[in-house]
């Protein structure tokens, strides 16, 4: 039943999505760490510029790349998009505090966890919604 949705094209833009996630992390950590250590702005200020800056990559390489929108709503569809990344971003934390405080798993278990229920989230979120 599930398997006839699950198409080689499903499965690129899936792969396309996660390509484009690493490089947003990359951005996010990199950005974060000069804004807190270069620049001196308090950490949860970098921390947002960190996220913003990489959403924003995110959106505009899976808008081109992995998803090839034609939409010519671009302002609706970013709105749309940094929504479902906020979204995800409160799953990935509420995840991380599940596992680790309550259920006592090690943090970076824990932390790979919640990266991985956040990455259904925003791909199927972004899917589904952003770029249908």
């Amino acid at each position: 039943m599930l398997a006839e949705y699950i198409t080689s094209e499903l499965i690129g833009k899936f792969l396309k999505f996660c390509v484009v996630g690493v490089s947003g992390t990359i951005i996010d950590f990199g950005l974060t760490a000069l804004c807190k250590e270069i620049f001196k702005i308090q950490k949860y200020v970098s921390n947002a510029i960190g996220f913003t800056i990489a959403a924003t990559s995110n959106y505009f390489l899976n808008r081109i790349w992995a998803f090839k929108s034609e939409n010519s709503q671009i302002g609706q569809e970013y709105i749309t998009f940094m929504i479902i990344s906020v979204i995800g971003l409160l799953i990935n934390t509420s995840i991380l505090f599940l596992c680790s405080k309550k259920l006592h798993l090690n943090f970076y278990l824990s932390k790979v966890i919640a990266t991985g229920v956040t990455l259904i989230w925003n791909f199927l979120a972004n899917l589904l919604i952003t770029f249908a």
